[in-house]
């Protein structure tokens, strides 16, 4: 069993490092710290077989090779079928600041025109891109981030940045009790990320749960 479970963590630190990963990188993918990933390649703790089965899928290989000696993933040459993935990881920041920046440029050339064409101090037009701003920054973490208290910062921006143009944009109205409207939204806000956060807590305590049964059960049998 010992011998398993060495040829395992030396087949997880070939293909980590095959796929150019970080062992910060891969635990965030699997929802776990950068310590396991570690455990796992040194052999002192072993995921369990479905953590090991989606470590399989997802370095393109299987369970069964990952058992193997080293060098029968040499000859395979494996290549992680999620590498073209991961090549994108580094430009996802780029990119949504670039959409960000779009924002600003586009309230910035709205601001040039009506100032030269109207003559209008249309200055609280950068006021609106308080709000789009965050509306592009929770589409992008929608889509790449797994890291969901970030939308929680990025709603919350989003409610009051809001209220707070529609308030400047309409000062001739009486709008205050806008901002009475936004504390039942807040509180609404704070609840989902509540619950956000509860939910990914639970999968990886079943997991650890799942990997720390496994190794108690392999304990005797390296004895």
């Amino acid at each position: 069993m010992n011998d398993i479970n060495q040829n395992i963590a030396r087949n997880l630190l070939k293909l980590r490092k095959n796929a150019k990963l970080t062992q910060v990188e891969l635990a965030e993918k699997f929802n776990y710290s950068d310590k396991s990933v570690s455990k796992w390649e040194k052999g002192e703790s072993m995921p369990s077989v479905e953590v090991l089965k989606e470590l399989a899928n997802f370095y393109g290989t299987t369970l069964d090779a990952l058992t193997k000696d080293e060098d029968v993933l040499e000859q395979k040459s494996i290549e992680p079928v999620s590498l073209s993935k991961d090549k994108m990881f580094p430009m996802r920041p780029i990119i949504t600041l670039l959409a960000v920046s779009a924002v600003w440029l586009c309230a910035t050339i709205a601001f040039a025109i009506v100032k030269i064409v109207a003559e209008i101090n249309f200055w609280y037009v950068f006021l609106w891109a308080v709000p789009l701003s965050c509306v592009v920054l929770i589409v992008f973490t929608s889509i790449w981030s797994t890291k969901k208290r970030y939308l929680f910062i990025e709603m919350t921006i989003l409610l009051w940045s809001l209220i707070v143009c529609i308030h400047i944009q309409f000062l001739k109205f009486n709008l205050w009790p806008l901002y009475i409207v936004g504390i039942p939204l807040q509180i609404a806000i704070i609840l989902w990320g509540a619950l956000v956060k509860k939910k990914p807590n639970k999968k990886r305590k079943d997991i650890t749960e799942s990997k720390n049964q496994q190794n108690n059960n392999n304990t005797p049998l390296s004895n």
